[in-house]
């Protein structure tokens, strides 16, 4: 091989290195970006699991959950009276619902 075909290969290897260098770098700041938010996750998860949450949002959260359930509770009693009034209708109109 010729001195300039070592030369470049010898050059190109070096480039090479500092790019495995600044790869490797990038990498660990990386891995360091990620454990630093998956302990912000942890330390989350454990004032949710502990109920320490005082935020306004969990407490709106909160009472649309409670809402919610009482309108579903709501839908269900109303679903059971229209069901009762139905069954004591003509027979004409439950024969229209069953080809329904």
């Amino acid at each position: 091989m010729s001195k300039e075909v070592i030369k470049e290969l010898i050059k190109t290897n070096i480039s090479l290195e500092k790019k495995n260098i600044e790869l490797l770098s990038s990498i660990n700041q990386l891995s360091k970006k990620v454990d630093n938010l998956v302990e912000i996750f942890t330390k989350a998860a454990q004032h949710i699991e502990k109920g320490d949450v005082k935020e306004p949002l969990a407490a709106r959260l909160t009472e649309l959950l409670d809402q919610n359930k009482k309108i579903a509770r709501g839908l269900l009693l109303l679903e059971r009276y229209v069901k009762e009034k139905t069954s004591f209708s003509s027979p004409l109109y439950s024969e229209e619902n069953q080809e329904l």
